[in-house]
C-alpha cells in the first residue's frame, strides 16, 4: 500500500521524536535501576530512529531482523556509517532478546551505561543521515 508523501513524513517525524524520548527514558530506568528493561528500550530507541531513515528512504517493515539487514546492507556495508554503529545496533537487539526472553540473565549498571552510550552514538548517527 503506498502511503501520502504527508503521511511518510508524519511517520519520520513520529519516528523520530518516539526514538528520542525513548531515550530520555532510558535515562529514568538507569537512574532507578531497571537495567534490564533500560536495555529494552535502547534498542527500540534504536529501531524507532532506523525505522524513520528507512522510511526516508522509501522502505518500510515491522521485522525487526529485516530493519537490521536493510540498514547493515546499504549504510554499514556502503560505508556511509562506521561498521560499529552497526555493531551497536546488532548489540542492542541481542541484548533485548536476552532482556525480553531470559529471565535469568541480569544486566548490571555496567551494562546499561554502555547501551546509552551506545544509543547516544547511534541516534547521533542516524539522525544525521536523516536530515542531510
Amino acid at each position: 500500500m503506498k502511503i501520502s508523501e504527508k503521511n511518510r513524513l508524519d511517520l519520520i517525524n513520529n519516528n523520530i521524536e518516539k526514538a528520542f524520548e525513548t531515550q530520555k527514558e532510558v535515562k529514568f530506568l538507569i537512574r532507578n535501576s531497571y537495567y534490564s528493561l533500560s536495555l529494552n528500550r535502547v534498542y527500540y530507541s534504536m529501531f524507532y530512529i532506523i525505522s524513520a531513515l528507512a522510511l526516508k528512504n522509501d522502505f518500510s517493515t515491522a521485522n525487526h531482523s529485516q530493519l537490521i539487514g536493510w540498514f547493515n546492507k546499504n549504510f554499514v556495508k556502503e560505508k556511509k556509517v562506521d561498521r560499529s554503529i552497526g555493531k551497536m545496533v546488532y548489540k542492542a537487539f541481542e541484548q533485548r532478546t536476552k532482556s525480553d526472553y531470559n529471565v535469568l540473565h541480569k544486566f548490571n549498571h555496567e551494562d546499561a551505561i554502555e547501551g546509552l552510550n551506545n544509543l547516544n552514538d547511534v541516534l547521533q548517527v542516524v539522525n544525521k543521515l536523516i536530515n542531510n
